[in-house]
């Protein structure tokens, strides 16, 4: 993973040198769209245990082949979690981290070239619906997403969002 001071250089030098770059069979690396979701008050994240990966992880997924990342951060959204109102609280990128993908019987290990996005929704007001990707999709306090996942772009999304809780 880089830090995220570098994430948006390697992007830009990964836009530069590459093609294909928003295709999952794209193995050089590729984008993917990503969505932070959080409860109005802030002290809430939706995640979910993503079976491939087996670790707990913010919602998101493969472009294929779609440019606008936000699009594909909200879609993606609603098709891991079967909720489908989000607010989208900024259209700035509210995150970004490069990050290794292991091999796969059908995919060799690649890079996931990941832009995040800020969402919002009501944690009583939907029904989770929990896709086949996905072992379980729960919302769980700030505190608890660092320890189900401790990466440090875990730990670095919280800080974020605890510094908006504060504000």
């Amino acid at each position: 993973t880089y830090s995220e001071e570098k994430a948006p250089h390697e992007m830009l030098k990964f836009l530069d040198e590459e093609t294909g770059y928003f295709l999952r069979n794209s193995y050089n690396g590729h984008f993917t769209g990503s969505a932070w979701i959080v409860s109005p008050d802030k002290s809430s994240i939706l995640m979910n245990h993503h079976k491939n990966l087996g670790k707990w992880l913010q919602l998101g997924g493969h472009a294929d082949g779609e440019k606008d990342l936000l699009s594909v951060a909200v879609r993606e959204a609603k098709e891991e979690s079967g909720i489908q109102n989000f607010t989208v609280l900024s259209t700035e990128i509210f995150d970004m981290d490069i990050h290794e993908i292991p091999e796969r019987m059908d995919q060799p290990a690649h890079r996931h070239y990941d832009v995040r996005f800020l969402l919002e929704a009501d944690p009583f007001g939907n029904k989770i619906v929990i896709s086949d990707e996905s072992y379980d999709v729960a919302w769980v306090s700030t505190e608890r997403a660092v320890r189900l996942n401790p990466e440090i772009s875990i730990q670095r999304m919280v800080r974020k969002t605890l510094l908006m809780k504060n504000n």
